[in-house]
């Protein structure tokens, strides 16, 4: 009886894996590929708050160039013999920048093929004169910075329960990644803007499981779901902010109220909770009638107006 139930399970999944493989559509060239979902978009929460900025009208728009925003976490995943996270993230700021409509960009970040072209038109040997490339637009500000950390487990946690081989369980984890950019002066090479940023990445499983022995053989059935924020999505998502960040903190445009940065003060507490019991927690405010007085640093600003318009003098 018991050989002839391990027969009829065998089979079962044999007729399941038979289902599957010829659910494969084959023609004379060989087997259809899948295709099962459209391309779309690459937007993250805060696109449209960048989207919002193009439909403001201004002049005085700056230039952009953008330079490496690298991977310095140096974190490997030695599973998928790769890095950890995206390895083009100077990319996604050229994007976010692009979304916003309100900056010129010029191109820094890869002149190998424009400089190969400017040389092959003075070697004579393209269809346009050296002449005609002329006088080429400067920057007004680089972008530069990188992906600092990467924090594994900063919350994890699970149950399972089983009861005479069947069960199930869940477990749950949490991980951030965080980015530092800098706004450079292109003319006096002054850091004009910083923004600091971080995100977290939550991700979750639930798996159901059966176990049972017939005679000396185990028989086991599996379920489950993991479903995960996904972890380049998060760091697209602070890309934009940051660039959100930018673009209205620094550069004037009007900040959207729902598109705010999501500020805490977890890490302020923890120095309460630190602080010994005979010295004060939090950071005293020194009041003195002899104040040094410091000259506020002229912010960058873009003029409201009817019309997109070019100001070459942005700026000066």
């Amino acid at each position: 009886m018991k050989r002839r139930t391990i027969l009829t399970l065998a089979a079962q999944a044999l007729l399941l894996t038979g289902c599957a493989m010829t659910g494969q559509k084959t023609t004379d060239a060989g087997v259809s590929p899948s295709f099962n979902f459209p391309v779309t978009n690459n937007d993250t929460p805060y696109s449209q708050c960048l989207t919002h900025l193009a439909g403001i009208n201004a002049i005085n728009l700056p230039t952009f160039a953008v330079g490496e925003v690298a991977d310095k976490t140096g974190q490997v995943n030695y599973d998928d013999n790769g890095h950890a996270l995206t390895q083009g993230v100077s990319e996604m700021v050229i994007s976010a920048l692009a979304k916003t409509k309100k900056a010129y960009l010029v191109e820094r970040l890869d002149l190998r093929i424009p400089l190969a072209e400017v040389k092959l038109s003075e070697q004579g040997k393209l269809n346009r004169n050296i002449q005609d490339y002329g006088k080429m637009p400067a920057s007004d500000f680089i972008v530069l910075g990188a992906l600092t950390e990467l924090n594994y487990n900063i919350v994890s946690g699970g149950s399972q329960l089983f009861v005479k081989g069947i069960g199930g369980g869940a477990r749950m984890v949490v991980i951030n990644v965080a980015l530092d950019l800098r706004v450079v002066d292109s003319k006096t090479f002054r850091v004009r803007y910083v923004s600091s940023l971080q995100k977290q990445i939550y991700g979750y499983e639930v798996e159901a499981n059966v176990f049972r022995f017939f005679g000396n053989t185990l028989i086991e059935f599996d379920a489950g779901m993991i479903r995960n924020d996904p972890v380049q999505l998060g760091v697209r998502s602070v890309v934009e902010m940051a660039i959100y960040q930018i673009m209205t903190d620094f550069i004037g445009l009007p900040q959207e109220m729902s598109c705010s940065l999501v500020e805490t003060d977890t890490m302020a507490n923890y120095l309460e909770q630190l602080s010994p019991a005979d010295k004060p927690a939090k950071m005293p405010v020194k009041e003195s009638s002899d104040m040094t007085a410091v000259k506020p640093v002229e912010k960058a600003q873009v003029k409201t107006s009817t019309k997109g318009e070019r100001n070459d003098d942005f700026n000066s």
